[in-house]
């Protein structure tokens, strides 16, 4: 059985009491939510790169493994990465490249 830590207790308190009240986005939050998703996913740009032929066997094993094409994979990662969101993890998978059992993930 999962252990709350103090926010999750104070959280669970307040939903079995209910505290908690469910508020609904304005039409202009909406819109905003609606703009920025889209441009979290719009592709309009195309870059190259250069990967070492290891490293990118170990992507497309990976990609494999999720069940997503290697390019998507390479695009979550880069998008995770840069939005703060992505961390360093144990991996069932021994890479080629550094050796090491370990993956990023994202939180």
């Amino acid at each position: 059985m999962k252990k709350y830590d103090d926010y999750e207790k104070d959280m669970l308190g307040a939903y079995e009491k209910g505290e908690l009240i469910s508020t609904k986005p304005s039409k202009r939050e909406k819109e905003q939510y609606k703009a920025a998703a889209q441009a979290t996913f719009l592709k309009d740009r195309r870059v190259n790169i250069r990967l070492s032929s290891p490293d990118l066997m170990d992507i497309q094993a990976r990609a494999l493994e999720d069940g997503v094409p290697y390019q998507t994979l390479i695009a979550s990662v880069l998008h995770k990465y840069v939005s703060g969101r992505l961390f360093e993890a144990p991996s069932r998978l021994t890479t080629r490249s550094t050796g090491r059992g370990k993956k990023l993930r994202a939180g």
